[in-house]
């Protein structure tokens, strides 16, 4: 675990890993709205460069509908983010834990929800 989630170094190149966790994503239910190439963005927005970063919006539409009709503003807290990036010659991948981004949800249901979804994306993490 990291501080915003569940992380890992991987023994796979950064493309390889990209791909497998979409795969791996796609096996629990998840699609892939957003894909952010944040090196690609910095250097076009601010002439900087930095290593192979990627943000993955995923979404488990079952969930989020769930969810939403439970608590309306808890689309301020979606999608589920997750991460594949490059560090000191390592591959890393990780997931934002949605228990710790939806407790501040008083609501039993939304809780179960992301107790649901911490599990889910824990195993796509593991299976990478």
């Amino acid at each position: 675990m990291s501080k915003y989630g569940i992380q890992k170094s991987v023994e796979l190149s950064y493309q390889e890993a990209v791909d497998k966790v979409k795969n791996e994503l796609k096996t629990e239910g998840f699609g892939v709205l957003a894909e952010i190439d944040m090196k690609k963005t910095f250097e076009d927005k601010l002439d900087k460069e930095m290593n192979n970063y990627v943000i993955l919006e995923a979404c488990n539409p079952a969930f989020a509908f769930e969810g939403i009709g439970e608590e309306p503003e808890l689309g301020l807290l979606l999608p589920c983010n997750v991460i594949v990036f490059e560090d000191n010659n390592k591959t890393k991948v990780a997931a934002i834990d949605p228990e710790e981004a939806l407790g501040m949800s008083e609501n039993k249901k939304v809780r179960e929800i992301a107790v649901e979804i911490k599990s889910r994306l824990s195993r796509v993490i593991e299976n990478i």
